[in-house]
């Protein structure tokens, strides 16, 4: 690989990096409109990172390139967030399920020790590291049920759903409910139960359907009663 090619590839990467913290902070809003000049100047690079990062995060399910009419950064509606988390729901359980036939000491070891970062930023308030704590600990149960492909599609959207939880907010209330799901997770991972870890997996992610859909609702709601 030649050396032009090389710094391409990290210059696009760098820049898919800050475009996509961006939309995940709230700088880049939902349904806002991307264009190569824009996007040049505020990252200070070149066209061809750039659109090498508006593919990559295309493929994440954060960009929506439309021909003729340039990129927008994903506008999302009640239904898009019910699909994703019916597809999350149903892949994550048979992934804990897997994972809990192939645990081993160390894992939950590894499992514990995310758990504790989880809950240090939860104690720090810090939710916008807590979201990414969150998705490490889900990673380690992903990679032990060894099958990329299934775990390839929930990587695919997890930066638009913590652009959501960022969004709409996280919050102490929710974290509790996590933590609980995370302990009964550990422990049937432990204790090697496929069935409890299917169980409490699906219903974990369900929880998440239902409270993510359950604050956009709210502020919908609030929205429109302040437009009136």
């Amino acid at each position: 690989m030649s050396t032009e090619t090389t710094s391409t590839k990290t210059a696009s990467g760098e820049t898919c990096n800050r475009i996509r913290d961006d939309i995940v902070a709230g700088v880049l809003p939902f349904g806002s409109r991307l264009t190569l000049h824009q996007l040049s100047n505020r990252y200070a690079t070149g066209h061809m990172p750039i659109r090498e990062a508006l593919r990559q995060l295309q493929g994440e399910g954060l960009v929506v390139q439309t021909p003729n009419r340039g990129a927008r950064v994903r506008a999302v509606d009640f239904d898009f967030v019910r699909n994703i988390f019916d597809l999350r729901i149903a892949i994550e359980s048979m992934l804990a399920r897997r994972a809990a036939e192939r645990m081993q000491p160390e894992t939950v070891a590894a499992l514990e020790a995310a758990e504790r970062d989880f809950e240090a930023c939860i104690a720090a308030r810090d939710f916008v590291r807590a979201v990414a704590a969150n998705r490490a600990f889900h990673r380690i149960i992903n990679k032990t049920a060894n099958n990329p492909e299934a775990a390839s599609i929930l990587d695919q959207h997890w930066g638009l759903i913590a652009a959501l939880w960022n969004l709409y907010g996280y919050g102490e209330e929710r974290a509790a409910g996590v933590i609980s799901d995370h302990h009964q997770l550990i422990r049937a991972f432990a204790s090697r139960d496929t069935d409890v870890a299917a169980c409490l997996a699906m219903a974990h992610a369900a929880k998440a359907k239902q409270e993510l859909i359950a604050r956009m609702q709210r502020k919908t709601t609030s929205a429109a009663d302040a437009a009136a």
